[in-house]
């Protein structure tokens, strides 16, 4: 019987690359052998967004376990480009390690910069040199992956039209931009509130982005606060025996500011 412990294997990060080998080898795990990249596509999303939760709950292990998890499927990525002879692990980790020094001349070379704002502004020039040197007419913002959710694939389109110097003078043009937007939506017609919805949302982006705020996780903790109030609610009705159709507006009103 082979050894189940996971000390046969070598010490390190190395430790996962080598159990996935194994158990996509010849008498292995028939499961992960049938695994393809587009099988684990759903696998790498669900893993990601739980070490976001990870992150947001400030849990360590919680943290270290999805950390894993998230590194399982690049094992398992480049474990099966490596069976098809495309390219390895190790390669994995060098094209990105050369790309990372590639980015911080500032580090690497003899680049000074004053700031991160002029890291990235820096780091963008040099794309789009790479980019006309190749005689590509690839725009900066096409660079942003269509296949994002809608709120973090326009904070993209925005950070990486504002690396090239397309952005608001200042906070207070962003919100003023938010407002000329709300005023519009405010007497848009049924027909014309899609649009506008939308404009106002990618300027409530804009003003995030302006704040350094992430406006992900700005609304994702508002859900939270909202989740946890109105469970406070909600129980606050049950253990009286009443549901919300039997509270009027104003005392409902009153009860959510108590929740809070």
């Amino acid at each position: 019987m082979s050894d189940p412990s996971p000390n046969r294997f070598s010490p390190g990060i190395g430790a996962i690359f080598e159990v996935v080998a194994t158990l996509r080898a010849p008498g292995g795990c028939p499961w992960d052998q049938e695994q393809t990249h587009e099988s684990l596509r759903p696998y790498l999303l669900e893993e990601t967004y739980e070490l976001l939760e990870a992150i947001d709950a400030g849990d360590d292990r919680k943290m270290l376990e999805e950390l894993g998890d998230v590194l399982l499927q690049v094992a398992m990525h480049a474990e099966i480009a490596g069976e098809q002879g495309r390219f390895d692990a190790a390669q994995v980790s060098e094209a990105v390690a050369a790309k990372m020094v590639e980015r911080h001349p500032h580090v690497f070379g003899d680049v000074a910069v004053a700031d991160a704002d002029e890291v990235l502004r820096n780091w963008e020039r040099n794309k789009q040199l790479k980019s006309r040197t190749a005689g590509s007419d690839e725009s900066v913002v096409d660079r942003v992956p269509a296949t994002l959710p809608a709120l973090a694939w326009t904070l993209g389109l925005q950070k990486r039209a504002a690396r090239v110097g397309f952005d608001f003078d200042s906070p207070m043009a962003a919100a003023e931009a938010v407002g000329e937007e709300a005023r519009e939506l405010a007497t848009a017609s049924p027909e014309e509130a899609f649009v506008e919805i939308g404009d106002l949302l990618f300027a409530i982006v804009a003003l995030s982005r302006s704040l350094r705020v992430n406006p992900e996780d700005a609304l994702r903790v508002a859900g939270q606060r909202f989740r946890r109030r109105f469970s406070a609610l909600e129980e606050s009705l049950r253990v009286e025996g009443l549901g919300f159709s039997e509270v009027g507006a104003a005392e409902l009103a009153k009860r959510w500011e108590r929740s809070g």
